[in-house]
């Protein structure tokens, strides 16, 4: 069970765009998918039509529902909703080991899903870590903007704690460049900038950019995957293309030949 977790601490940068995306494009392809929504603003919950009021993640952390209990099955795939509740966590969750909460929880899953997917909050609190200390590597979003390189390096050093205290496994699996404008100047030079930050943090960029596109916009308006929506749009090809890089990491045996409809 490969357990990917979608993380910048800042926002605008594609983070649930991308965790959908990469979801909903697995699941096309043929693989058993779970999402799990740790953003206490439930974005990524209301894109999959779930039920934030209902069972969720918050009450799974709490002890007092299993996974099993809380996972949801909509037309776009299996999630483990958000809740609002999550914006105290950080007060809540506050025992010893708390870091290994969510770890526990998806251990007791008897790698039922083939790919977990958690889009994490805009954070590095208490949720943050949870997904980190679960997963099994984490896939980095970045806007085409000198803020996404400023922040870059609070974000390494936070995935180097985890690895030292509570995950030796976890990996960057890659920096993505998101919102991508080949038409500008400025984008080209980030880009650059962002390579050679890759190169100096020894942390994989990957080829495919995602360029920018109202059809992402559009698609979660209407809670549908952007592949059914507009799966000839920039942005869809281009999720497509991070897909195929992303699967390729992945053991030979495992790998598939895309099947988008």
């Amino acid at each position: 069970m490969r357990i990917t977790t979608i993380i910048n601490q800042k926002g605008g940068v594609g983070k649930t765009t991308t965790a959908h995306a990469l979801a909903t494009g697995l699941r096309i392809q043929g693989y058993n998918v779970l999402s799990i929504d740790i953003d206490p603003q439930g974005n990524f919950s209301y894109t999959m039509n779930a039920d934030t009021k209902g069972r969720g993640i918050y009450g799974a952390m709490r002890g007092e529902y299993s996974m099993y209990d809380v996972i949801q099955n909509t037309e776009q795939g299996d999630i483990v909703p958000s809740s609002l509740l999550l914006t105290a966590a950080d007060m809540e969750f506050t025992s010893t080991g708390r870091e290994w909460i969510i770890d526990s929880l998806l251990k007791s899953m008897d790698n039922s899903y083939s790919h977990v997917i958690i889009d994490s909050p805009p954070t590095l609190g208490v949720l943050t870590i949870n997904a980190l200390t679960a997963s099994t590597d984490v896939v980095i979003p970045m806007g085409a903007d000198i803020y996404s390189l400023q922040g870059l390096y609070q974000l390494h050093n936070t995935i180097l704690k985890v690895k030292q205290f509570c995950n030796k496994n976890i990996s960057i699996a890659g920096l993505l460049l998101t919102r991508y404008n080949s038409r500008t100047v400025l984008s080209h030079d980030i880009r650059d900038g962002i390579e050679s930050k890759a190169r100096e943090l020894q942390a994989p960029l990957y080829s495919t950019v995602i360029r920018e596109g109202v059809a992402v916009k559009e698609a979660q308006t209407s809670q549908t995957s952007l592949f059914c929506y507009a799966p000839k749009s920039n942005p869809a090809l281009d999720y497509k293309a991070f897909i195929a890089e992303y699967l390729n990491q992945e053991n030979a045996n495992t790998e598939k030949e895309p099947t988008y409809a």
